[in-house]
């Protein structure tokens, strides 16, 4: 068999995902010609082929399986979906909506898109708040508002400002917390870092950009997400630097960040320096370190 004719698990030949699809395909059909169009651009072709279409078609991906020969009604919109998911364009951009902790956000481009490893920062951070009864933080690179959104749900005490430097995810954020009903708790700054929080607070919490500009990314990430989001400098760890040197400065007791998975060593000698509490630092689900949070005097 020639490599242009393996046939997939579908039981579907590479060659004919160069087709169109079907007017009159059935949710089969269509699921199988998608998953084949999918297999260079996600880990998960098949998985991601049946959101696109639940998506699509407004149901959950058990109804698909149930209704499998059902025909797809205008399948061209579907097609569309699909093709660009195989052009590396997030599926959250695409549905316009990110799984995050025990919520859905809106996104969009010009968004940094939530990761699960972010899920651990807010534990920490929670773990904090609870222990040293904090009343008011800073986050810094809202992006959809994902970290101030959990806490403020887990804290009805708790307020929050948060900036960013980009006015994109501070109207995306601004969405999210109202879609919460979240307004009273959350205010929202446009600012470098925190140059326009004026006001004490005891914490600030950030997932800043953090990976070095000559870092090879992948397409679905580096093409569509926003650089100023993922870029934090020539080496990388510039923003981090400047972040602990400023909220020290104010006199701010606790500073909570994600962090590149190589950026523990050259953080450890630059807080070393400059003087701290203490820093402990933390391990993603990869087992990478990935953040760290700071006790300042």
């Amino acid at each position: 068999m020639r490599p242009n004719e393996v046939t997939s698990a579908l039981g579907v030949r590479s060659e004919e995902c160069q087709y169109a699809l079907q007017s009159n395909a059935s949710i089969e059909d269509a699921l199988r010609w998608a998953t084949q169009k999918l297999q260079q651009s996600c880990e998960r072709p098949q998985f991601e082929a049946e959101l696109l279409l639940a998506y699509y078609l407004g149901k959950e991906r058990t109804w698909l399986m149930i209704h499998d020969r059902d025909e797809v009604k205008e399948p061209e919109g579907y097609e569309a979906l699909v093709q660009r998911r195989a052009a590396h364009e997030p599926y959250e951009y695409i549905v316009g909506e990110a799984s995050f902790y025990d919520i859905h956000l809106k996104v969009e481009s010009g968004v940094l898109i939530p990761r699960p490893e972010t899920e651990i920062l807010i534990d920490l951070v929670a773990d904090i708040i609870e222990k040293e009864k904090i009343t008011r933080i800073a986050e810094i690179g809202v992006g959809s508002g994902a970290i101030s959104i959990v806490l403020a749900r887990k804290f009805p005490h708790l307020q929050i400002i948060a900036t960013d430097i980009c006015e994109t995810p501070l109207k995306v954020a601004q969405k999210n917390i109202g879609s919460f009903g979240l307004n009273g708790q959350i205010e929202l700054r446009r600012s470098n870092l925190i140059d326009e929080v004026s006001e004490p607070v005891e914490l600030v919490v950030s997932n800043p950009p953090y990976i070095a500009e000559d870092f090879i990314l992948e397409s679905n990430v580096v093409d569509y997400e926003p650089k100023e989001a993922l870029f934090g400098g020539r080496v990388g760890d510039e923003l981090l630097k400047q972040i602990i040197v400023d909220v020290k400065a104010r006199g701010i007791r606790w500073l909570a960040c994600e962090m590149g998975y190589d950026q523990k060593e050259p953080i450890t000698d630059f807080v070393n320096k400059i003087g701290v509490q203490s820093i402990d630092f933390y391990k993603d689900l990869a087992g990478h370190d990935r953040g760290f949070i700071i006790k300042f005097p």
